[in-house]
């Protein structure tokens, strides 16, 4: 069963539905000014999930206050993977997440009778970064990239020499996320070939900043997250580009929304739950104002916006959750 069976069934008319929610939003988001809300007024709306994907819904929730003050949104991190134990438990209104829901969280929610909704709500091109000291590696294969992170790397691979023996003998420093992160599931599928493998001896964290702390502290320091927050820390990390078997490609808005960015550009989702948008009004209002300002907000946090056509494919979600 895939995310999207998972979704309210039932509207006679999907058409008229979208419609419906694309008056109230204000059709597509990004060309003006934020859409109003519908006046919930009052209430709260609670998200947990993804540390990537949490800066991208604080500036949806900063947006949305100046539209509706009375209406307390919170943005909590314990990762893709904690925030979706969380969700399924009925514990949150929205789940953040920087890789879809997997079978094994849908079959856990389904067990607990949570209907949702899968969203994708900006893009983002997962970056490897180095310390600014780093005047060697400018761009790296994704093969020297498994030779570095492989599992059977630990332990044994501790030199930028011995990923291309051009490189001098400068000791490794890994640093990247934990285990609870949709960057780690991503990062490690990309790479390794396989979801969860990867050596265990680099320090991970659920919190990015910290992993722009470790880099930035060692002249071999090497670690991956999203694109964003190399952009917000510009003077402490340098980004490498990465070469997928078509050449280095640098990581920009537009290599990941073409496509050349690989194999580590992404879609980053929210999770709504179809029994929060439906009974309470302060989520469905803060929804509905998330995707219909979607091109707005992602500028905002400094991820890539989503194209025309998943604009449309988002909208069209909305309507049929409405």
């Amino acid at each position: 069963m895939t995310a999207k069976s998972l979704k309210l069934a039932g509207a006679s008319s999907v058409a008229a539905l979208a419609l419906l929610v694309l008056t109230a939003c204000g059709g597509q988001g990004g060309s003006g000014s934020a859409s109003e809300g519908e006046g919930a007024g009052t209430g709260s709306v609670t998200t947990d999930g993804s540390s990537t994907v949490a800066p991208l819904t604080e500036a949806a929730a900063d947006l949305f206050r100046d539209t509706e003050p009375g209406i307390n949104v919170t943005v909590a991190t314990s990762g893709t993977g904690g925030g979706f134990s969380k969700f399924c438990a009925g514990e949150t209104d929205v789940s953040n997440a920087s890789r879809a829901i997997s079978d094994e969280e849908i079959a856990e929610c389904e067990a607990n009778g949570i209907e949702f909704t899968e969203i994708v709500m900006a893009n983002d091109g997962l970056s490897v970064v180095v310390n600014p000291e780093n005047d060697w590696a400018t761009c790296l294969t994704v093969e020297q990239l498994a030779t570095m992170w492989g599992p059977e790397a630990e332990g044994s691979v501790t030199s930028w020499n011995q990923i291309d023996p051009s490189f001098p003998d400068e000791p490794l420093a890994l640093f990247g996320a934990g285990t609870d992160s949709g960057t780690f599931d991503y990062f490690t599928d990309a790479i390794n070939g396989d979801e969860g493998a990867i050596r265990t001896d680099y320090s991970p964290s659920e919190d990015d900043n910290i992993t722009v702390q470790g880099v930035s502290g060692a002249k071999g320091g090497v670690g991956f997250f999203g694109l964003s927050y190399v952009e917000e820390n510009a003077d402490s990390v340098r980004a490498v580009e990465i070469d997928g078997g078509s050449g280095c490609v640098a990581a920009t808005n537009e290599t990941v929304q073409d496509g050349s960015y690989q194999p580590l550009g992404r879609e980053l989702y929210i999770y709504v739950a179809n029994a929060s948008y439906t009974d309470k009004p302060a989520v469905k209002t803060f929804v509905d104002f998330y995707v219909a300002n979607s091109t707005d907000i992602a500028g905002n946090a400094l991820f890539v916006p989503l194209t025309d056509e998943q604009v449309t494919t988002a909208q069209d979600e909305l309507a049929a959750l409405a």
